[in-house]
């Protein structure tokens, strides 16, 4: 069995949902080694998170951010952790709601994803700096 892995720094992202499936292909390009396997993404942050979904219309994209913003509003009065701003725990519930990670097969050297299905980043702050992936792909 190979083991491979690599981190990678996003560039920062303006809040909402965003394809990185590319950037994490960059990111390790040891998949192509790899047979059968698995390639997990983990996101080193508690207020952005990872999930799979569609990668042809960019509107299902702006749904999800509009959706998640009425299921999870800010200025919510309960909020007791609001130092960083109003954003901030919204964006924590978020995440947690999404997850951290996504674990994606890898068949004959490609991610196995279905056709229309990407690798999100969902950005859930107003001002977030970039962000940091750990990508493990591991396989015979």
């Amino acid at each position: 069995m190979k083991f491979y892995q690599s981190e990678l720094r996003l560039r920062p992202f303006q809040r909402g949902f965003h394809l990185v499936t590319e950037m994490v292909l960059e990111g390790i390009s040891e998949i192509t080694e790899i047979q059968i396997g698995m390639l997990q993404v983990f996101i080193k942050h508690t207020s952005a998170s990872l999930t799979i979904n569609e990668n042809a219309d960019p509107t299902v994209r702006i749904d999800f951010e509009s959706h998640m913003n009425q299921m999870i509003p800010e200025g919510a009065p309960y909020y007791i952790h609001t130092y960083e701003g109003p954003d901030d725990m919204p964006a924590h519930i978020k995440a947690s709601l999404l997850g951290s990670s996504v674990q994606i097969p890898i068949t004959n050297g490609r991610l196995n994803l279905g056709i229309w299905q990407g690798i999100y980043l969902a950005e859930h702050r107003n001002n977030a700096a970039g962000r940091n992936l750990v990508l493990t792909a591991y396989g015979s």
